[in-house]
């Protein structure tokens, strides 16, 4: 079997390795595939990993020894799984791999605009405290989490760990009201409210939701006027789950307080895009799941996924 990593930069920047890939197969890698690039690359592999590299319908129908598709993340939307199905190539992805480091990135986000550690550092940096007359001084006003609200808009996998590092900080929990979620057994107290109530009662609202036709723009002006004015907004799910021009005229104005996003509509982002200099933006570029030990987790998760293939069995398949 030859297997072909189409974009392996993103996984792998390089500290990890491909070893276990090795042992399958015959290895190519490539850091990085443009799309015109794609079918020549993988012409002659029964296996090959993506990333992000469209596998579209015309790509398949170019790829005669194909077998097998492995997606390196989560999301689905970069290979046509229903032509890929017709045509009985396996397609599998990686559920779960980085729960823990998304949720610790949202708290992340949430002690940025709570302790203000950033501008305080940057400040003494430039001799603001060797200058002061005072022995300490703030530049923004701080606040403890505890007995803040935090409402969560997805309470699956990452929701319910935010949720939980939340508590332990002291802060109260409030989601979206489902039937199914609300019979949920959770360690911690949840207050199950109507979608616009949760946007109004928190003082931070997290987004761990799939993107759906339900949920594009699930944050656009009219809820953004409902929420508190020292409200903050958290997005580590998808950038269209907002609506970034409604986001940019919410900050600018002062109808929100900030917001801290790890994702955005179009990633890299047009230089244009409104965000880009909102009034107290915060902007990661779409890291939250790519921690050290996510990325390991992801390509044992991977390697799992071919050898249960290579053996006949099914494993993660989508």
């Amino acid at each position: 079997m030859k297997i072909t990593i189409l974009d392996a930069h993103c996984t792998n920047p390089g500290d990890l390795n491909w070893d276990i890939f090795e042992t399958m197969g015959e290895l190519e890698i490539h850091p990085r595939t443009p799309k015109e690039l794609t079918i020549e690359r993988a012409s002659t592999s029964e296996i090959i990993l993506t990333n992000k590299v469209i596998i579209d319908k015309q790509t398949i129908d170019a790829l005669p020894k194909l077998k097998y598709i492995g997606i390196l993340a989560t999301g689905t939307n970069v290979v046509d799984l229903e032509y890929a199905r017709s045509k009985g190539i396996t397609v599998t992805n990686i559920p779960d791999y980085s729960s823990d480091s998304v949720a610790q990135h949202i708290i992340s986000l949430i002690l940025h605009f709570s302790s203000h550690v950033a501008i305080h550092s940057d400040s003494v940096r430039r001799g603001q405290w060797s200058s002061c007359q005072d022995f300490s001084y703030t530049l923004n006003s701080l606040h403890e989490l505890s007995g803040k609200t935090l409402g969560i808009v997805g309470l699956g996998n990452i929701g319910r760990k935010t949720a939980a590092l939340a508590t332990a900080f002291g802060m109260k929990i409030c989601a979206s009201h489902q039937s199914s979620m609300s019979r949920l057994e959770l360690p911690y107290e949840v207050e199950w409210l109507p979608m616009d109530e949760v946007f109004k009662k928190s003082d931070f609202i997290s987004l761990s939701c799939p993107l759906t036709e339900q949920t594009n723009s699930l944050v656009n002006h009219d809820r953004l006027k409902t929420m508190k004015k020292n409200a903050v907004l958290i997005n580590c799910g998808r950038g269209p789950l907002i609506d970034e021009n409604a986001l940019a005229q919410a900050l600018n104005e002062g109808l929100i307080a900030g917001a801290g996003l790890d994702v955005l509509s179009s990633e890299p982002p047009a230089s244009d895009n409104p965000l880009l200099e909102a009034k107290n933006c915060v902007i990661t570029p779409h890291i939250a799941w790519a921690s050290f030990e996510a990325r390991k987790r992801l390509l044992n998760i991977a390697a799992g996924n071919i050898s249960a293939f290579l053996e006949g069995k099914k494993l993660n398949c989508v």
